[in-house]
């Protein structure tokens, strides 16, 4: 089941269907981080937890790296209805 989430999750990635929250694009430049370090750690990391308190839909914690292959990365995002990803934040882990 999870092999299917992240795979469906990475298609969305692949083909362009997701869009980031305000909030995501600001965590993402205080923490020196550009899109394909987001790309780049969806790809190639897993999910870690989901988190099923949200009334629009269960959250996905993803941890990657970034295109340096060496920044660990967090994700957090979810499925809209329209079944775009939807990443909520980002953070880099230390």
């Amino acid at each position: 089941m999870a092999q299917r989430i992240i795979d469906k999750i990475r298609n969305a990635v692949k083909s362009g269907n997701y869009d980031m929250t305000h909030h995501a694009t600001e965590e993402m430049a205080e923490d020196e981080l550009g899109i394909y370090d987001i790309e780049c750690a969806i790809l190639k990391g897993k999910i870690i937890k989901k988190e099923k308190d949200d009334p629009r839909g269960v959250r996905f914690i993803i941890k990657g790296v970034g295109v340096d292959l060496f920044t660990s990365i967090g994700i957090v995002g979810r499925f809209k209805e329209t079944g775009v990803f939807l990443i909520i934040t980002v953070y880099k882990i230390t």
